[in-house]
């Protein structure tokens, strides 16, 4: 057969980097999407997308993928992905309407052919829902992590697929696609596949969460997590892979959503999930860390504090706000004054009346009581904590990420205050 055209309903973050993940094997990628301005932006080579490396994989990949806002395009697809990003409430809630509606669309799109498969993350049964005969639709999990996802598309450590029958043959196109990629492919019922994404994040906000309430009894009883977190990666039973890392809460949404469906199937079908109810108790708790230490430290003694924040966006390497600790943060310091800076996010993604823009990392330390680096960006990791010293009206650091190095830190007259052990304060450092 000649090499199929693959096709993508959705070019926000999962379509666009999958599209080119996709023409980075060597297939003919048509990228749709309804919004004219971003495909315009996508064609000159303008990505709305932050991610390390794709860039350079769309230049890469320019001569066979083609980007359009008419729908009619699809017509000459194989394969279609819907491949929109699906929208999240502040209860980590799916709105899957846009979806339902963008992919009725897409269908009357298809050739008579063309096989539909649905990347963006739906809830078990939403696939076999949808009209279209079942040896022509497919559910596929996405794999993707904001920061690394040119990785995971480039090279998956597996496919899951979501068919009627398990047991028959994937069609000869669907084959040669996920074949291109080299890795194993596991075929199963099409909400087996969609319950597996679910699944897969519930074992990581398993780790999260034990990491996080482990941390925190760390930072009370002076043991440094840091220090634990080699020894059980070395347990076969938990590994090198395990996130074991403490953070403040689960961000992102994606993790979040998964726990609302289960707490919702949950409630639909009888079954017992208090442990998942737990999980979202455990990550709000952990998301208000930097705002108590906040208050306890400088707020209580200083309400009219200058407070600096490094990093908006919810984790390194990504624009996504999504559930942004940093945001999450700013939105209970409504009366405080704020110097703020990302280097992707604007600051007025703050959405704060006081919160003043500062050009620099360094120039968002000037002047301030206290500073919280919210945003693990690697550019924070070199700022020099002795000129942050010199900069900064007070001494109070909050570094969840430990972005700085916690001994110069507190070498150069600050109080450093961290996930997972106790606060190290600069007077200590100079009494021993």
């Amino acid at each position: 057969m000649s090499a199929p055209v693959i096709g993508f309903a959705g070019l926000t973050h999962l379509g666009l980097v999958s599209a080119l993940a996709v023409a980075s094997k060597g297939f003919r990628v048509v990228g749709y999407d309804a919004d004219a301005a971003r495909v315009r932006e996508i064609a000159a080579g303008k990505l709305p997308v932050v991610e390390p490396g794709l860039d350079e994989l769309a230049r890469e990949c320019a001569q066979r993928a083609s980007f359009s806002s008419h729908i009619g395009d699809l017509a000459a697809c194989d394969l279609v992905y819907i491949s929109w990003d699906v929208p999240t409430d502040d209860r980590g809630q799916s709105d899957l309407s846009g979806i339902s509606a963008s992919i009725a669309q897409v269908i009357a799109s298809l050739s008579a052919r063309a096989l539909l498969v649905v990347l963006c993350q739906v809830p078990p049964g939403f696939t076999r829902a949808l009209p279209l005969p079942s040896e022509r639709l497919f559910y596929q999990v996405e794999t993707l992590v904001f920061g690394r996802a040119v990785e995971r598309a480039t090279r998956p450590e597996r496919y899951i697929v979501g068919c009627a029958n398990p047991a028959e043959a994937l069609p000869e196109v669907f084959a040669t696609l996920l074949g291109a990629f080299g890795c194993p492919i596991l075929p199963m019922r099409y909400e087996s596949a969609e319950l597996a994404k679910i699944a897969i994040n519930c074992c990581l906000v398993a780790s999260i969460t034990i990491a996080n309430t482990l941390a925190e009894l760390s930072e009370r009883i002076g043991a440094d997590w840091s220090e634990i977190i080699p020894a059980l990666k070395l347990d076969a039973r938990i590994g090198q892979g395990a996130y074991l890392a403490p953070g403040l809460g689960i961000a992102g949404g994606n993790l979040e959503r998964d726990l609302a469906t289960i707490a919702g199937l949950s409630t639909e079908t009888g079954t017992e999930a208090s442990v998942i109810r737990a999980f979202i108790a455990n990550s709000r708790h952990r998301r208000d860390w930097a705002t108590r230490v906040l208050h306890d430290e400088v707020l209580a003694r200083n309400a009219s504090a200058l407070i600096g924040i490094l990093g908006l966006a919810y984790k390194e390497n990504t624009h996504s706000t999504k559930n942004s600790p940093a945001l999450a943060l700013i939105s209970t310091l409504a009366s405080s004054r704020l110097k703020v800076y990302d280097p992707v996010v604007p600051a007025s993604a703050a959405n704060h009346p006081r919160a003043q823009a500062a050009p620099s990392a360094l120039a968002a330390a000037e002047g301030v009581d206290a500073l919280a680096i919210m945003t693990p960006w690697p550019a924070f990791r070199a700022l020099d904590p002795a000129a942050l010293a010199r900069v900064m009206g007070g001494n109070t650091v909050l570094d969840p990420y430990r972005v700085l190095d916690g001994r110069a830190a507190v070498a150069a007259g600050l109080d450093y205050l961290t996930l997972g052990m106790p606060p190290h304060r600069a007077k200590e450092y100079r009494c021993a």
